[in-house]
This record gives structure tokens, sequence and C-alpha cells, in this order.
């Protein structure tokens, strides 16, 4: 039996978990990681968006309670609805463009070299907002408005570039618009399971053909490595904002970037990307 898969699954969802909360991109983590595996055909590509869904059940779970609470509440609790309303709001924006320009997005820059510079760019955008004063006028996730929600849902968007990272374009967009750390981490947790549970089941339908029953194990083994290390990574994510700012993701986000287009430069890494 070849367990080089099983091995290739198990890397690939702890990358995942790892990355998907961070503001350091789990797809363009992804798909460096396939990249050096050599999964990266077809079913590789579909199999890094679906075990994001081990990661999604990690996020609904740390949050059980809150989201129990708003489903309960949604037919007489105003809280909960406008709550609802929020996360419908800031999730349109990402699946009309998604729809729209994903295969062409995909067909272009879901390499390594633009992901590298994706993610210089990004730990630059984070070292500015950093560095401006902030004026928090939004503490918790209850206080965000229609008007905010669109914002996020707009900064959501930037994820399409590969190596943007979702969670950081709504992170540190809500950190322009006036969010407090915690406010925006965790509206971008929210936000992330309708995103992400819509994108895991769109890409199932219609890359269906491509999976087989042999795969069961392999899926199997990325979802419970992407569940179990996305756990971990939003309780110490969470904890982390309390003390810190996220000056260290922008640095490793422009040395990751850059060490990734020295071995292309150098020829020490055979990336695909030409």
């Amino acid at each position: 039996m070849d367990i080089t898969p099983l091995l290739h699954a198990l890397i690939l969802g702890i990358v995942e978990g790892l990355t998907e909360f961070l503001p350091v991109s789990s797809t363009g983590h992804l798909i460096l990681a396939g990249d050096l595996l050599h999964f990266n055909d077809e079913k590789g590509k579909v199999f890094e968006i679906v075990i994001q869904f081990g990661a999604i059940l990690a996020v609904a779970w740390e949050y059980r309670v809150k989201i129990s609470r708003v489903v309960m509440g949604l037919r007489h609790e105003r809280q909960a609805q406008r709550f609802a309303l929020n996360l419908a709001i800031a999730f349109v924006p990402l699946a009309v463009l998604g729809l729209l320009f994903h295969k062409a997005i995909t067909a272009t820059l879901f390499k390594p070299l633009p992901v590298a510079l994706a993610f210089i760019v990004g730990g630059f955008f984070i070292l500015w907002a950093e560095r401006r004063q902030h004026r928090i006028r939004v503490a918790t996730v209850d206080e965000l408005n229609a008007i905010d929600a669109l914002k996020l849902g707009l900064a959501q968007t930037l994820a399409l570039i590969p190596g943007t990272s979702r969670s950081g374009a709504t992170i540190i967009g809500g950190l322009f618009f006036g969010l407090s750390r915690q406010a925006a981490t965790e509206f971008s947790f929210f936000l992330a399971i309708p995103t992400l549970t819509a994108a895991t089941f769109y890409e199932l339908y219609k890359e269906r053909a491509l999976f087989s029953v042999d795969d069961l194990g392999m899926f199997g083994v990325g979802f419970a490595a992407a569940f179990v290390s996305a756990f971990i990574c939003v309780r110490w994510l969470l904890r982390y904002i309390s003390q810190h700012d996220f000056v260290p993701f922008a640095w490793y986000r422009i040395a990751f970037g850059l060490v990734v287009i020295a071995t292309w430069q150098w020829g020490l890494v055979d990336w695909s990307s030409p």
C-alpha cells in the first residue's frame, strides 16, 4: 500500500489548518506546498479547497454557542437578525466576483511566483495598517452595521488573488475601517463559514467526476488534519491578539515571499511557474 498520498494529505491538511485564519494566506501556502509535493494537478487543487471544510468546522465548534444563539434567535431577536444580515451582506461581493472571475484568476495567478509577490505586497499593507493611528469605533462583532459589513465583504474580494489571504484582507480591512482587532478577527472567522462552505460544495459539485472511492482515505486524513490544526490555531490567535499586533505576520509574509523568489531565481527549487 502506497502511503505517500496519505502523507501528502496530512501535510496539506496541517498547512491548511494553521494558515486559514492567520493573515498569511492558506491558498498561497497550499499552492506552494502542493507544488513542492507535486500534488498540484486538477485533483490536487480541488483537494485543497475541500479540506478547507475541516477548518470551517473547527471555527463552527469554537463558536458553537454564538452560532446556536444566532440561529435560535433569527425569528424574534433583532441582534441575531442583524448579525445574520451582516454576514449575508459581507458574503455577496466575493461570491459574485468569484463566480465571474475565478476561472481566469486560477489560470493566471495560481502559480508560485505570483503568490510570492502577493505575499510581499500583503506584508507591506499589514505594516501600513499597523503603523496608522487606530481609532476604534466598533469594539465587538455585534456593533457592526450593514455598511461595515459591506466594506468588509469588499475587502474580502481581494482574497481572489492567491497569496493575499482571505482572513488577512478582512482583518486588516477591519483595522482600516475602525474595528478593534478582536472584532475584525472574529468577524473574519464567522465570515469564513458561509464563504468557504459555499466554495467547498461548489467545487465538489463542479469537479465531482475527478473523485472516486479510492480518494476517501486521502480526503479523510486531510480533513481531520485541517480540523485539528485549525482548532489549535484559532484558540491561539484569539489569545495572541489580546496583547499583540499583526506586525510579525507582515515580516513573515515578506520574508517568505522573498525566499520563494530567491529559490526560483537561483534554481534551488524547481517551481512549476515559468
